[in-house]
């Protein structure tokens, strides 16, 4: 006899291909907060409790939607792990450790995709403004008038960065060490986190 297995079962890989062109489609279309579980399971024709048996929580659905290999709610604690004051520096160093890894190839093929798909491009919109931005900002006793606009300034900056090391490679950027682009780029995603934003 053989042993039994555990675990969640694989299911069938066209009801799971199914599920995440829905969800793919859904996600870009509304956007996260907007697309709820039974939305994705009525457009794949499934039933809900499937969409969680393949994928769990919505945020995992998400993830395995835009083939993301890393999972933000391990990521953030890193970043807010110490002082509000270095924030800044901490989530330049914990992004430039994820690109640099393996799972960066993935998150370079999203983001070349992105910039000449609209699709990708609001998928990955999501992806930031959702998963990892929000919960940075969150935890950070903001101005709730600010957050949007402070949200948005963090992204050019870490978006910028990933585009000039990876996509373009300009250099010296595209070589430099993870410290020194931490130390530099750092404290001006530290303003745009906290600082004042009428330039005073």
């Amino acid at each position: 006899m053989s042993p039994r297995r555990t675990g969640r079962r694989p299911g069938n890989p066209d009801t799971r291909e199914s599920i995440l062109a829905a969800a793919r489609a859904a996600f870009a279309e509304r956007g996260f907060d907007a697309t709820p579980i039974r939305a994705v399971a009525a457009a794949a024709a499934v039933d809900p409790a499937l969409v969680h048996h393949y994928f769990g929580t919505k945020e995992d659905l998400f993830r395995a939607a835009m083939a993301i290999p890393i999972d933000p709610a391990e990521l953030v604690p890193r970043v807010l792990a110490g002082g509000r004051d270095e924030v800044g520096e901490r989530m330049v160093r914990t992004f430039l450790g994820v690109w640099d890894s393996p799972a960066g190839t993935a998150a370079v093929a999203l983001l070349r995709s992105a910039v000449s798909n609209q699709w990708t491009a609001r998928l990955l919109r999501e992806f930031l403004t959702t998963q990892i931005l929000r919960r940075v900002v969150d935890r950070l006793d903001l101005d709730p008038a600010e957050v949007p606009l402070r949200g948005a300034l963090v992204a050019t900056q870490i978006a910028g960065l990933a585009m000039m090391r990876y996509v373009i490679r300009l250099e010296p950027v595209a070589s430099a060490t993870p410290d020194t682009l931490a130390a530099t780029i750092g404290p001006t995603v530290q303003r745009y986190l906290t600082g004042p934003l009428d330039g005073g």
